[in-house]
């Protein structure tokens, strides 16, 4: 046995009970009885009508219970590692003073740019040691493509 809900009362409709309206868009609109319909076909607003579920539900009538109010559920912070440092030193971190931090940060940016102009002085002793290494050729003469040689002549 399947029960349908009307579309204006949201009250349930039985079997062989209440009207079905078919719109124009195709939309099924079930009703309980000629005046749930008649009401519907005026554009009548069904959360005005006392006696409707969606009236009850919005002004809360007939809940027989209270229901206590829900109880939200605080996030509990852990400390704990995480990969690659442990809760030590991430606790050791967070406690070291600015001045130290900064200073270590202009330390290791001095360091880097050491070592970058390490690599490129390196790679400036290759590239004078190799004249031929640097030069640059299209993509048909690194697959063995013969180079066309200019004429001099007119």
């Amino acid at each position: 046995m399947k029960l349908e809900i009307c579309s204006f009362s949201g009250s349930k409709i039985y079997p062989s009970r209440g009207r079905t309206f078919i719109r124009g868009d195709g939309r099924t609109f079930r009703f309980l009885n000629s005046k749930t319909e008649s009401l519907f076909h005026q554009r009548k607003n069904p959360r005005k009508f006392n006696w409707t579920v969606v009236f009850r539900k919005m002004h809360r009538k007939g809940i027989s219970e209270e229901v206590a109010k829900k109880r939200t559920r605080r996030a509990v912070k852990y400390n704990r590692a995480i990969v690659g440092a442990s809760w030590e030193a991430i606790n050791a971190r967070r406690n070291e003073k600015t001045e130290i931090r900064t200073a270590a940060r202009a330390e290791a940016v001095a360091k880097a740019k050491a070592a970058r102009k390490e690599e490129a002085s390196k790679r400036k002793a290759a590239r004078t040691s190799n004249p031929t290494a640097g030069q640059k050729f299209s993509k048909q003469q690194a697959r063995g493509a013969q180079v066309k040689v200019q004429a001099n002549s007119r």
